[in-house]
């Protein structure tokens, strides 16, 4: 019995259970960052040379709901894009802020610009995946690269970066979408939280688990989102369209990750908290659709986090084996910290080492907060 080995004598058995479920998460915290997150950390980009890129066709397509003020920062940026082939599918999802007006006489001077309006939107599907599928089989080409109306390109480059790996058997292509830098304590939490959503999906994918994408900078070919009848098993999810999309159709041989900062694309971050949550909201509501078998690895991350911080704090408040929590606290931050941070070089360098711990501890309280609050909710809206 482990109340009778000596270490544990000393304390009642809810204190000893304590003491072992908080080992436990160690355990489990440090099987993912070596077997997962190191994975990502030194993971190595590989890029076709230039001369022997095949520069197939690629069409972008973004769906736009009232997003007037965002296109025009956004189209000239796409069209400068270094890349030969490609064509811009704008999809004008019901807008009524002279969107449409815009688009129209844009695509008039730029016949790499083409134009799909709705105006209507069936009951049996979510907006955004319909507009999706109407964008993307109004393209032309094979390969598509989505985005979202609100984001910038990092560099004239990003087309040909996000579309480079898909050759051969590859067929999707995982990239990053990191929010800008603003200061506030919001804004800390977005950019921290996206980071490690992406340290979570990327490191998984290059352990031949993918399980997710952000459909703000994602890229597959037409012809695999045609076989899988686009979004059919999931029309009615509000949401789903990049990580239940991907959870689908990525596999170990057909998936690939770009962690090019030129292959970014940064996104205007949540200024409220309202906001903000709703989006949270959604997202975990469709968590709860994900396969088992990622979900079981979701929850085991998840919890081993949570009850690490809980287990934690309860041993030091009874004064109990304060010397092993320490030093289990010291061991899990700092590989934790040495593997997140070496990540947080190439995807996001506005994030330091020192605020890592911080967000960990209060990742805690989000977990707590926000997945209670997706766990009690039915529906959530598109926003």
């Amino acid at each position: 019995m482990i109340s009778e080995l000596p270490l544990f004598t000393h304390y009642p058995p809810y204190i000893n259970i304590l003491f072992c479920v908080f080992v436990g998460t160690i355990i489990i915290s440090l099987f993912y960052q070596l077997f997962f997150f190191s994975r990502l950390a030194f993971y190595k980009e590989i890029q076709q040379k230039e001369s022997e890129q095949e520069w197939p066709g690629v069409s972008v397509v973004v769906c736009a709901w009232n997003e007037l003020e965002n296109l025009k920062k956004l189209i000239p940026l796409l069209l400068k894009q270094n890349y030969p082939h490609f064509e811009i599918v704008i999809v004008d999802d019901r807008s009524d802020d002279e969107c449409y007006d815009f688009l129209l006489f844009e695509s008039f001077k730029h016949p790499q610009l083409n134009l799909v309006r709705i105006n209507d939107t069936p009951d049996h599907i979510s907006s955004k995946k319909y507009a999706l599928t109407l964008g993307i089989k109004a393209a032309q080409y094979d390969i598509i690269l989505l985005t979202d109306a609100d984001c910038l390109p990092e560099s004239e480059n990003w087309i040909s970066y996000m579309t480079s790996p898909i050759r051969d058997e590859k067929k999707v292509v995982l990239g990053f979408s990191p929010y800008k830098y603003d200061t506030g304590f919001l804004n800390f939490l977005i950019r921290h939280e996206t980071f490690y959503t992406a340290v979570q999906y990327m490191s998984f994918a290059v352990a031949g688990l993918p399980y997710m994408g952000v459909g703000r900078n994602l890229s597959y070919r037409k012809s695999l989102f045609i076989q899988n009848k686009g979004f059919h098993s999931h029309l009615r999810v509000v949401g789903g369209d990049d990580d239940l999309f991907v959870g689908e159709v990525a596999n170990k041989k057909n998936t690939s990750i770009c962690i090019l900062p030129e292959a970014f694309m940064v996104s205007e971050p949540k200024s409220t908290f309202k906001t903000w949550f709703r989006q949270k909201r959604r997202h975990l509501n469709v968590g709860k659709k994900y396969k088992l078998r990622n979900k079981i690895l979701l929850a085991m991350l998840s919890l081993s986090q949570l009850l690490f911080w809980i287990c934690g704090i309860l041993l030091v408040s009874f004064q109990a084996f304060i010397p092993f929590v320490v030093i289990g606290w010291l061991i899990r931050t700092i590989i934790q910290t040495w593997l997140l941070y070496r990540i947080a070089r190439r995807l996001d360098e506005s994030i330091e080492w020192y605020t890592l711990p911080l967000f960990d501890f209060f990742y805690t309280f989000y977990y707590m907060f926000i997945g209670t609050w997706a766990l009690f909710t039915k529906r959530a809206s598109w926003s």
